[in-house]
């Protein structure tokens, strides 16, 4: 009796859809993953590599007795037999018993039980590691977590930092890769920098005018500290930052997460492949919230072409004493959505003059002056806002606010403040009649245009004048 083709062919597709399953499976789990980890490790000594350094990493902090070898410490590892990888450690001064938190990428799915590895005065000691998952991984494999370390008995002052696996039973291994533990002072006051703000994630970007813009309209509003999270960039990005680093407004902290997981560019998986949230974004804002902690005394979450405008006052230093008095001091503050569509380009109304501009068509990127017309309120004004915070009265963030604040949240007046985000529409079938103008920005175009002059002129982007 000859074999039914139906049959035949239904085999095939079963054999095929399984093949295509175990080369995935394979890939995205554990031999693929530590094959990867095994083959980096053997190239690029991720303790070693200029990418996963902080910047002020240094060898003589790194000494110890024993096994460890002397070393500058990590920035991002992988923990040894578990899928995890650590990003930054820091001292945990708010909670009632000494610890150390370990800011984490962790597969939610992997059940580990961490050990926690400490260099105190030339002693190495033990103690338990707990891992508390961030609800906001928006369901992708990885979420970010708070690897929590008690700080053992006979420790005074831990200076670094390992996580194991209790199971792999590591903590003698010569390469064990440890993380500075920042944050060994508390500061309630005199900090480094009055205002910081936080950008993730910068990758494959090239909106030059708009960075320039950015970070001058930041300056103007009292911004003394930018950080951004980068993945990749132009070349005439590049020169941007470099000129903005040297300058000392700017900190530029390599972000290459995708040496350990797949990261996806989306912020859900049905969007976009990927193992985690838009290329890392919390993980980054989250390390961002604590590495400005205590050198600066607030500290703003958005992007970087978002910018937070007083309505009232003409910086971010005059409002917020306001609003500490009028919604109360240490809060999460919110701020409203206001969508600037970049495919609308209309002139003022009669009544309000642009400014002259120098020819900045040559430039790449989006001008945001040309860009003075918003969509109406709706509920994406309230669901993606951004906020400004006190770091220190935060405990872990997100995209769109912090997930645990100390003092609650609160809405800011959009009368008070509103943030302006100048990015394709998001209403559908919106049309020119619908949009209101709103020229706060050319309040300060007085000032702001010849700093953007200036800028493009001594990067290269538009011709010196003599």
């Amino acid at each position: 009796m000859g074999h039914n083709p139906k049959i035949k062919q239904f085999m095939w597709i079963i054999y095929v859809i399984t093949i295509i399953y175990l080369i995935y499976y394979t890939y995205n789990t554990g031999l693929f993953y530590h094959w990867r980890l095994w083959k980096y490790n053997r190239t690029v000594p991720p303790i070693l590599d200029e990418l996963h350094m902080t910047h002020n990493s240094s060898p003589e902090h790194a000494g110890s007795q024993g096994p460890y070898t002397q070393r500058p410490y990590a920035f991002l590892a992988a923990v040894k037999g578990t899928k995890t990888v650590l990003i930054s450690a820091y001292l945990e001064h708010r909670t009632d018993k000494k610890e150390v938190r370990v800011i984490a990428l962790v597969l939610r799915s992997e059940k580990v039980a961490y050990r926690c590895l400490f260099r105190c005065q030339e002693k190495h000691l033990l103690s338990n590691g707990s891992a508390s998952i961030h609800r906001d991984h928006f369901g992708f494999a990885y979420g970010t977590a708070d690897i929590m370390c008690s700080i053992p008995s006979g420790c005074e002052t831990p200076s670094s930092i390992a996580v194991t696996s209790a199971v792999a039973n590591s903590t003698d291994d010569p390469s064990q890769v440890f993380l500075e533990v920042k944050n060994q002072q508390e500061k309630t006051e005199s900090f480094p920098y009055n205002f910081t703000v936080c950008i993730s994630t910068m990758y494959n970007f090239t909106n030059v005018l708009q960075l320039v813009q950015s970070l001058e309209m930041l300056q103007l509003l009292g911004v003394n500290r930018v950080v951004v999270y980068k993945t990749s960039c132009s070349p005439e990005t590049q020169r941007i930052l470099d000129y903005y680093t040297q300058k000392g407004l700017l900190e530029v902290i390599p972000w290459s997460l995708s040496r350990y997981l797949k990261v996806s560019r989306y912020w859900q998986p049905s969007l976009g492949p990927g193992e985690l949230h838009y290329f890392g974004q919390i993980p980054a804002l989250n390390d961002c919230l604590y590495r400005y902690m205590y050198q600066s005394k607030y500290v703003a979450l958005h992007d970087i072409d978002e910018l937070i405008l007083p309505q009232k006052v003409t910086s971010l230093v005059e409002l917020l004493p306001l609003l500490e008095k009028k919604y109360g001091a240490n809060k999460c503050y919110r701020f409203e959505n206001h969508v600037f569509p970049i495919n609308f380009m209309l002139p003022p109304p009669a009544s309000q003059t642009l400014p002259p501009q120098a020819d900045w068509k040559n430039v790449p990127g989006l001008n945001i002056l040309a860009h003075l017309y918003k969509e109406s309120i709706f509920t994406e004004t309230h669901s993606n806002f951004k906020i400004i915070v006190n770091p220190r009265a935060v405990f872990s963030t997100t995209v769109h606010g912090a997930l645990n604040a100390q003092h609650g949240w609160c809405w800011i007046d959009r009368n008070i403040a509103r943030m302006y985000h100048t990015r394709i529409p998001t209403q559908k079938n919106l049309t020119k009649d619908k949009l209101i103008y709103d020229g706060r920005l050319l309040n300060y175009s007085a000032h702001f245009i010849p700093a953007v002059n200036k800028v493009l002129r001594e990067t290269g982007f538009l011709p010196r004048t003599h």
